[in-house]
């Protein structure tokens, strides 16, 4: 296994271990068999594990494997704060320990603030009295390392990154969102201040494996590499320095013994020209699918009523490229999750937008027939609910 540093010069693997999708029986965790991969993946070097207080019963499940296997001094955990379900300082503290006694230690070694998607929310945070809670936490070592993991545009993670002194993110980030989310442009700037980057959804949950076009399929089968559709994506983050951890939410021995082979010959540097040109072919295919032309350059911001229109129409065009299931919970994360919604029916029309878009889109219509696809009954179900409960408020 092949190891990159944290901000305190401690070895983080290179891959890193998703357990958010470990495979059930009925409604619980397979424990002995999540025991057996993720025991094959501490042997191979594999130390850092993800998890946070929603996925269900993930915490339980490698609080009890890892106490099994006796393995806690040599690995890392990774776990998140659900902020957006706290109204206290002692919401926080109570939830804090339960994820303790789940995960069967006394210490965290990755904390994160889960979604932390704007700086107002940081701010509501801090207001509580976050960054004195935390400083005790760091004091007593119950907390190693505090992070953030984001979904959200370029502009408001750079702005995250400087709010506070964080030991690492965790940003989505793969060939498809190189230039939107976080973004390639956000990764260098945390990597900049020597912020370790953690890095989910290599494979956007499958998408850049399983719902390819034909024609991208072909093109990757009659490579001259040899790679499969995972591999391509896999090397493409692990040729950029920047990347600290790449999480795989892995299920399987073959999943996890492709994963750990790719981890121990990648080099960073290694992608030529004629990789990065068949990504290009690749990324091309799909993107035919769209249906809008928007490249993400936020031209067209600030909306004076906070319309995220970049992400707007990066869900709208996931809709058809992958799904209404996976787009409109993109959607809900990147515009429902934070102080002020951001979605697309806040629009008035005013069309200051269409005077600085480049690709002269209609925004305004487009706008419209996104919130027709993206503001189903769920959509609107949650966002009724984020505002009673003030979830985010």
């Amino acid at each position: 296994m092949q190891y990159r540093k944290n901000k305190n010069g401690a070895d983080i693997s290179l891959l890193g271990y998703g357990c958010m999708r470990f495979t059930r029986k009925g409604n619980s965790i397979d424990l002995e068999k999540a025991q057996k991969e993720l025991a094959h993946a501490i042997e191979n070097g594999v130390n850092y594990f993800d998890t946070a207080y929603i996925y269900p019963g993930s915490e339980a499940a490698i609080g009890e494997i890892f106490h099994r296997l006796n393995c806690r001094e040599q690995i890392y955990i990774a776990t998140k704060l659900p902020h957006y379900l706290i109204k206290s300082m002692d919401g926080i503290e109570k939830i804090f320990q339960e994820e303790l006694k789940r995960l069967q230690t006394d210490y965290v070694d990755y904390y994160l603030m889960h979604m932390l998607t704007d700086t107002d929310t940081w701010e509501k945070l801090k207001a509580l009295g976050i960054e004195e809670w935390i400083r005790e936490k760091k004091e007593s070592g119950q907390i190693r390392n505090i992070g953030f993991s984001y979904h959200g545009h370029t502009d408001m993670f750079c702005k995250l990154i400087d709010a506070y002194d964080w030991d690492f993110t965790q940003i989505q980030y793969n060939y498809m969102d190189e230039h939107s989310q976080a973004g390639r442009k956000g990764l260098h700037y945390a990597a900049a201040k020597k912020i370790p980057v953690i890095i989910m959804e290599p494979l956007r949950g499958g998408k850049l494996v399983n719902l390819l076009p034909e024609k991208a399929k072909k093109l990757i089968a009659e490579h001259e590499r040899g790679y499969s559709a995972a591999e391509w994506a896999f090397r493409w983050l692990y040729d950029q320095p920047e990347v600290t951890c790449v999480l795989s939410g892995m299920n399987s021995m073959e999943m996890l013994e492709e994963n750990l082979r790719i981890a121990n010959e990648t080099q960073i540097g290694a992608f030529t020209e004629a990789d990065f040109a068949l990504i290009d072919l690749v990324k091309a295919e799909i993107e035919s699918t769209v249906k809008v032309g928007c490249t993400g350059c936020g031209y067209c911001m600030p909306c004076p009523k906070g319309v995220d229109i970049p992400e707007t129409f990066r869900c709208y065009n996931n809709y058809y490229a992958e799904g209404k299931r996976v787009a409109i919970k993109e959607y809900m994360q990147c515009t429902l999750f934070r102080k002020n919604h951001s979605n697309a029916s806040n629009c008035v029309e005013c069309g200051l937008c269409e005077k600085h878009c480049p690709q002269h889109i209609e925004i305004r219509k487009e706008l419209k027939n996104a919130a027709n696809k993206l503001e189903s009954p769920v959509f609107k179900f949650v966002k009724w609910a984020i505002k009673t409960f003030k979830m985010w408020g």
